[in-house]
């Protein structure tokens, strides 16, 4: 290991084997430079996540950076109520925390309660990453006058490095064969026992090196601003077409009732391959198939048309918080 790695990260492993990233301490202070300009100031921060994210490894960075002290939900269940009573013990102007699209949500289900509303838009910014936020998500929080940044990075970029779809700090976006390439002072040194990997992921061009995100993606020619798609590797061929589950998935997520299915692949003797839209619940969860596919076909074309909905009792989840799609592939197959 170089001597100036100061943390060592494991992915989750959401579509494959987990990685061990190595950050060494300028990548790091880094991110939390750049994410101090981008957000108006240094802040105190409410750490919300588990430091074994990047994300929460982070929030303490910042701190130090900053010279705050930060505050730290206990570990287990994410309580809202919990959170206000600790977010209303912050001291300093500005207030920061860092959050995963579900708690999001649970604290804006909440904020029929006055006092824990307000407590939500004294925040300078709330950040959420981690993994796609629905889009009416975003839209309640704006509603609510609560200010969300949405958050693009990995822990291969220091955490994130792309805030509502600018780059900050150094960091420089392009788009290679459609997938996302990132660079600037915020990437990793590389995998820890896997020169491999590191070797296809961070490359040099030109005196520049460069991460290999996987992430599908583009780039607005007129304002810069960053789009992610879905991963490059959540794509099946169906009936001779790629079809981006991800796509699928955010399609599906918007239908009333289904915001929390997950779409995986599914073998089928005619196309092949085909999405197959798994929720969790019991007998009495509604599976409009015909409205689920009526939706999707319009946008995405008959290939990406889901064939099956599969009830499971709950969606297996890996540490990160994250659906465990390797898992969900198989449950899906028994059904």
């Amino acid at each position: 290991m170089p001597k100036r790695v100061a943390v060592v990260i494991e992915t989750s492993g959401s579509t494959g084997t987990p990685k061990r990233v190595m950050l060494a301490t300028n990548a790091l202070l880094a991110g939390a430079a750049a994410s101090a300009v981008a957000l108006g100031g240094a802040g105190q921060w409410l750490l919300a996540l588990p430091l074994h994210y990047i994300a929460g490894v982070q929030v303490l960075v910042r701190s130090i950076a900053a010279e705050t002290t930060p505050l730290m939900l206990p570990p287990g269940h994410f309580d809202p109520q919990g959170f206000c009573r600790l977010a209303e013990t912050m001291t300093e102007p500005l207030r920061y925390t860092a959050l995963v699209p579900v708690q999001l949500a649970r604290l804006l289900d909440a904020a029929d309660d006055p006092a824990l509303l307000a407590v939500l838009r004294r925040f300078t910014a709330i950040l959420v990453g981690g993994q796609a936020i629905r889009a009416d998500l975003i839209a309640r929080a704006a509603e609510l006058d609560v200010r969300v940044v949405r958050t693009y990075g990995s822990s291969e970029t220091a955490g994130g490095c792309v805030y509502n779809g600018t780059p900050i700090g150094d960091t420089l976006v392009r788009v290679v064969d459609g997938q996302l390439e990132l660079s600037g002072a915020v990437l990793a040194e590389g995998y820890l026992g896997d020169a491999e990997r590191t070797a296809d992921r961070f490359i040099v061009e030109h005196g520049v090196r460069w991460y290999r995100t996987g992430d599908l993606g583009e780039i607005d020619p007129i304002n810069g601003r960053v789009t992610v798609f879905g991963r490059a590797d959540n794509v099946i061929i169906s009936g001779g077409e790629k079809v981006s589950l991800d796509a699928v998935e955010r399609i599906v997520r918007s239908l009333p009732g289904l915001d929390q299915a997950v779409v995986v692949g599914g073998d089928d003797v005619q196309w092949g391959q085909v999405p197959v839209v798994v929720l969790a619940g019991g007998a009495g969860v509604a599976t409009d198939l015909a409205g689920v596919a009526a939706s999707v076909v319009p946008v995405l074309g008959r290939a990406a048309r889901p064939t099956r909905i599969v009830v499971v009792t709950a969606i297996p989840l890996l540490p990160s918080g994250k659906p465990d799609r390797l898992a969900l592939v198989t449950l899906a197959k028994r059904r």
